[in-house]
């Protein structure tokens, strides 16, 4: 007997499955180069600030496929979530718009991030800037006392030691050479400051995954904890809005809004694709 397959679907796709074999090897890879060779492989291929030294575009593409070593759910979840979500796309669009979908909402839940983060840091900046243009002995210890100063890398960490007690031997012996050096001090902590954060994951395209799939078959059950029945336009909307309130509220070093950027710029690109057919059915 034959048994009945329906037409046109599969339960891995070709983007998909091409998806997670990718991600699984980079995770592969980021062990292994961390444990044979300490290379930290997220510092390559995470995304950087902007205005970061260490940034490069091509991390814009590279952040989506690495995972957090220290907790494997990170990239077991992802996984989950993009095969579980991200097939019924793919079989529903096709090959070509799923992947073009999935790189959008990645790219733009990196830019809505880094955006918000731009906010988030620019007090900071400003006072390091001004600090390096018009330095005094007085600002700087105020400046380190204060909480814009924030040891958040090692990087951070080792010049701090390194330095501090050279500053108060040099600040009562030889003041202006003291103030010297904390301008030195001050450029390189720039640097280390806009270094530190590194975006890695694929969640902001996933949660572009999960408002298209929201949006397409809002009337289809998700089991929460494979128990709680709830309909896909309410968990989208409950999702959404829970990632929101969390983006202002906590401070659990996790991308909150990059989350929330994964699904504004899904909901922007659907509205083009549904705009465009619309506007073809014209003529």
């Amino acid at each position: 007997m034959n048994q009945y397959q329906p037409t046109g679907f599969k339960t891995l796709p070709t983007v998909i499955k091409n998806l997670l074999i990718i991600n699984g090897l980079l995770f592969l890879a980021q062990y292994t180069l961390k444990q044979a060779l300490n290379i930290d492989l997220a510092d390559y291929l995470g995304l950087h600030y902007f205005s970061a030294e260490k940034f490069m575009p091509f991390q814009f593409i590279t952040y989506m496929f690495l995972h957090s070593m220290l907790d494997f759910s990170h990239l077991l979840f992802n996984m989950f979530a993009l095969w579980m979500f991200g097939k019924v796309l793919e079989n529903f669009w096709g090959a070509k718009r799923f992947l073009i979908y999935y790189l959008v909402t990645g790219v733009g839940a990196a830019i809505v991030h880094y955006t918000v983060f731009y906010f988030q840091v620019a007090p900071t900046v400003s006072l390091i800037d001004n600090y390096i243009n018009n330095p005094s002995i007085v600002d700087f210890k105020n400046f380190i006392e204060s909480g814009n100063f924030q040891v958040i890398s090692y990087e951070i960490q080792d010049n701090i030691n390194a330095f501090l007690p050279k500053y108060n031997n040099l600040i009562n012996t030889h003041p202006s050479q003291a103030l010297s050096e904390s301008v030195s001090f001050m450029q390189q902590y720039k640097i280390d400051f806009l270094n530190a954060p590194v975006v890695i994951g694929a969640s902001g395209a996933v949660f572009g995954l999960l408002l298209a799939f929201g949006m397409m078959f809002p009337n289809s059950m998700i089991y929460v904890y494979f128990a709680i029945p709830v309909k896909a336009k309410w968990f989208v909307v409950i999702y959404g809005a829970l990632e929101l309130y969390m983006g202002f509220q906590s401070n659990d070093n996790i991308a909150h809004f990059a989350h929330l950027g994964g699904m504004l710029f899904g909901f922007i690109l659907l509205k083009i694709w549904k705009r465009n057919q619309f506007n073809k059915h014209l003529y």
